[in-house]
C-alpha cells in the first residue's frame, strides 16, 4: 500500500483458523479455512493422510488433529446414517467420540433420517497396540510398503522392478485384478501364484497363436492378434518384477534372522539370543531406523530394557540421544524397573557428553517409564496360538497368518473379542493393563437387529496409523464371520515411519 499498489491475498488455516485477519488489512485478505476430511485409497480404505498426527498427539501432546477427526466421522455418520454401537479405546479415541458426540448435538445432522449403512464403529489408538506396527510385514501389501513405500495409495517402482531404465507409478487397488488376488496373501504364497498365472497365460497365449496362424494359413486377409504374453501383461510382470526384488533385497538384510528373533521375543523364548541378534545389528551399522525398530520391540515385549542392549549412539552418533528421550516419552523404549543402575543404552549415551548433560539424559529416562504389559496382555487374549503341527500359510486357520502364524495382531484381537462379546465385558483385565480409556455406547434410534445388513459393517478407526498387516487380518475376520470392515486412518504407517515420526531432525 506504501508504494501504491494494490494487491489482494487468501490466507488459508490448516486445520482451522486461530486468529482473525488483522482489521486494517480486511478488505485485502481474504480467509478459508482447509479441513482435512477423507482420502478414498480403496474401496475399503479411507485415508485422512495425517501422518503428522502420530508425533503430534503421541509425542507432543499436541490435540489439534482431534477435531478433524471428530468432523470425519461426523461426515461419515451424515452420508450413512446413526451408527448402531461405537466402541473404542484409548485417550484421542474417547475424545473424538466426545467432541463428535457434542458436534452431533449442536447441529442437526443430515443423516438421522437416513437408513443406517454401517452397524459397529470401533476406535482406537495407535499406542494401544505399537508391537503390531513395530513386526516386520510379510502380508504381500505390506512388504511393498515397507520395501518401496506405498504413497497415497500408489507406488512408485523402480529399474530393478521395471526392468528397464524407468520407474513406473503404479496404484494399488481392487481395480488392479492380479494385486487384489496376493495382497493379503502371506508373501510365502505369492510368488508360486504369480509363476502359475503367468504360465497359465503362456499356455493361453501359444493357444491363440497356434489358432491364429492357423487362420492365416487358411485366409491370407486374416490379421495376427496383438499378443498377450506375460512379458506383455504390465501388472503381471510389475509384481513378479517386485517380488523378485523383495527377495534380493531381504536376503541382503538377513530377513530370516530377523523374523525368527521378532517371533522368540514375541514369544517370549531366547530373549538372550534375541538380544544378541539386535547388538550384532547394532554393531555392524545396519540403519538406525532398524536397529532402533528392534530395540524397542524388545523393550515393549519384555516390559524394558536390560542392561545388556548397546546404544545405537555410539555406532550411529549422539544426534540420537534426543530420539531416546522422545522414544522413553512414548513408552517405546524404558528401564525394566525405575532407580536401577544405568542401562548399557544410557551408559554408553553417558560417554559422549558431559557429567553434568548425562546426568540430565539420566534423569529422562527414569522418570517417564510406561510399563507395557505386553506379556500378560498376550497370554489373557492368546496371542501366540497353539501350533499342532506346521502352520499352513496358504490355508491359514487365524489372523496370525499375518505374522507367519507366530502372532494375532493385538488391535485386531482387541476388536475381535469386543465385537463378539457386544461390549468390554469379560475384558476388564485386559483394560487394565491396557491402562483403561475404553467405552462404548449405542444409538437408540438405531434398530439392534442381527440379521440387518447394517449390522454386519464395521467401520475401524485407527488414530495414530494402520498398518497393512492389520488391514489384512481384519479383512480374513470379515470373511470368517461374514462381516465387512471398512478401514478409517489418520495414515497408513509401518516400523519405518513410526521410528521417523521419533528422530529429531538434525539442525
Amino acid at each position: 500500500k506504501m508504494s501504491g499498489r494494490s494487491r489482494k491475498y487468501k490466507i488459508i488455516f490448516s486445520p482451522q483458523k486461530v486468529m482473525s485477519p488483522i482489521p486494517v488489512l480486511s478488505t485485502d485478505v481474504t480467509c478459508d479455512e482447509w479441513s482435512f476430511y477423507l482420502l478414498p485409497l480403496d474401496e475399503d480404505i479411507i485415508s485422512m493422510e495425517l501422518p503428522e498426527f502420530f508425533r503430534d498427539y503421541f509425542l507432543e501432546g499436541d490435540h489439534r488433529w482431534i477435531n478433524p477427526v471428530a468432523r470425519a466421522l461426523q461426515l461419515l455418520n451424515s452420508l450413512y446414517g446413526p451408527f448402531g454401537r461405537t466402541y473404542g479405546i484409548g485417550r484421542s479415541a474417547k475424545m473424538s467420540y466426545e467432541l463428535w458426540r457434542d458436534l452431533e448435538e449442536e447441529s442437526e445432522s443430515e443423516g438421522q433420517g437416513r437408513k443406517p449403512e454401517i452397524g459397529h464403529v470401533f476406535l482406537m489408538d495407535r499406542d494401544t497396540d505399537y508391537v503390531t506396527a513395530l513386526c516386520s510385514q510379510v502380508v504381500y501389501e505390506g512388504l511393498v510398503d515397507d520395501t518401496f513405500r506405498i504413497k497415497c495409495g500408489s507406488v512408485d517402482f523402480g529399474p530393478e522392478v521395471t526392468s528397464s531404465d524407468k520407474s513406473i507409478k503404479v496404484l494399488l487397488n481392487s481395480q488392479d485384478k492380479v494385486f487384489s488376488q496376493i495382497r493379503n496373501e502371506h508373501f510365502s504364497s505369492v510368488f508360486g501364484f504369480l509363476s502359475q498365472k503367468s504360465r497359465n497365460l503362456q499356455a493361453q497365449y501359444d493357444v491363440s497363436a497356434t489358432l491364429a496362424w492357423g487362420a492365416v494359413a487358411l485366409s491370407p486377409t486374416a490379421r495376427l492378434p496383438c499378443p498377450s504374453q506375460p512379458g506383455h501383461h504390465p501388472l503381471l510382470s510389475l509384481h513378479i518384477g517386485a517380488c523378485e526384488s523383495i527377495m534380493k533385497k531381504k536376503t541382503k538384510q538377513d530377513f530370516q534372522e530377523t523374523i525368527k528373533a521378532e517371533h522368540s521375543l514375541l514369544e517370549g523364548f531366547d530373549i538372550r539370543e534375541s538380544t544378541s541378534f539386535i547388538e550384532e545389528h547394532i554393531d555392524r551399522q545396519v540403519s538406525p531406523i532398524e536397529s532402533l525398530r528392534l530395540m524397542c520391540l524388545l523393550s515393549i515385549t519384555e516390559n524394558g530394557l536390560h542392561a545388556d542392549p548397546a546404544a545405537p549412539s555410539q555406532s550411529y552418533g549422539p544426534e540420537h540421544l534426543l530420539t531416546f528421550h522422545n522414544l522413553k516419552r512414548m513408552g517405546l523404549l524404558t528401564e525394566q524397573s525405575a532407580g536401577e543402575t544405568l542401562t548399557a543404552v544410557e551408559s554408553k549415551v553417558s560417554k559422549l557428553v558431559t557429567d553434568r548433560a548425562a546426568g540430565k539424559i539420566t534423569d529422562a529416562f527414569s522418570s517417564l517409564a510406561r510399563k507395557s504389559n505386553f506379556r500378560a496382555i498376550s497370554k489373557k487374549l492368546g496371542l501366540i496360538p497353539r501350533l499342532d503341527g506346521e502352520y499352513d500359510l496358504k490355508m491359514p486357520r487365524d489372523m496370525a497368518y499375518v505374522f507367519g502364524g507366530a502372532y494375532v495382531p493385538l488391535s485386531c484381537k482387541i476388536i475381535e473379542q469386543v465385537l463378539e462379546r457386544r461390549g468390554w465385558q469379560g475384558l476388564e483385565e485386559v483394560v487394565r493393563l491396557l491402562n483403561g480409556n475404553e467405552f462404548s455406547a449405542s444409538d437408540s434410534t438405531v434398530e439392534d437387529n442381527p440379521a440387518c445388513e447394517a449390522q454386519r459393517v464395521v467401520l475401524a478407526v485407527f488414530l495414530g496409523g494402520c498398518t497393512f498387516s492389520e488391514i489384512a487380518a481384519l479383512r480374513f475376520l470379515g470373511k470368517e464371520r461374514g462381516c465387512k470392515f471398512i478401514f478409517l486412518t489418520t495414515a497408513i504407517t509401518n516400523s519405518a515411519r513410526m521410528m521417523e515420526a521419533t528422530i529429531e531432525a538434525k539442525a
